[in-house]
């Protein structure tokens, strides 16, 4: 099965994918899956304003309910940074929005994250 997503600025935004990834990381059994689920959320909704926000917010209020401090001041900076990304034109396409990565870094879209994508846009 082929999972190769491209989060150009190409695509329209699919709304209803991004819907489905954040509706399953509120859904999820643990924080690791909620991770994933929004990580593949931040790819999906990067190139739309209010849901690249979004999806941050969320990503701050995973951290702090699971006390992950330093996830949080990474969410906090990328949360100031995102309009900064959008007035520009500089955002880091495929990049999955954690403070464990470069907040500048383009990335190749991890497998894991491409397949629930590819999921969340076939259902």
């Amino acid at each position: 099965m082929s999972t190769s997503i491209e989060p150009s600025g190409n695509s329209q935004f699919d709304g209803a994918a991004y819907a489905k990834l954040v509706q399953g990381a509120k859904a999820a059994s643990s924080a690791e899956q909620a991770w994933l689920y929004l990580e593949a959320a931040h790819i999906v909704g990067q190139l739309h304003l209010k849901s690249h926000l979004q999806t941050h917010a969320e990503m701050c209020n995973l951290a702090v309910r699971t006390g992950d401090w330093p996830e949080v001041a990474g969410q906090l900076l990328r949360l100031a940074l995102v309009p900064l990304g959008h007035l520009s034109g500089r955002l880091p396409v495929g990049n999955p929005g954690r403070a464990t990565v470069s907040a500048f870094e383009p990335l190749p879209v991890r497998p894991e994250l491409a397949e629930l994508i590819t999921k969340a846009r076939n259902q």
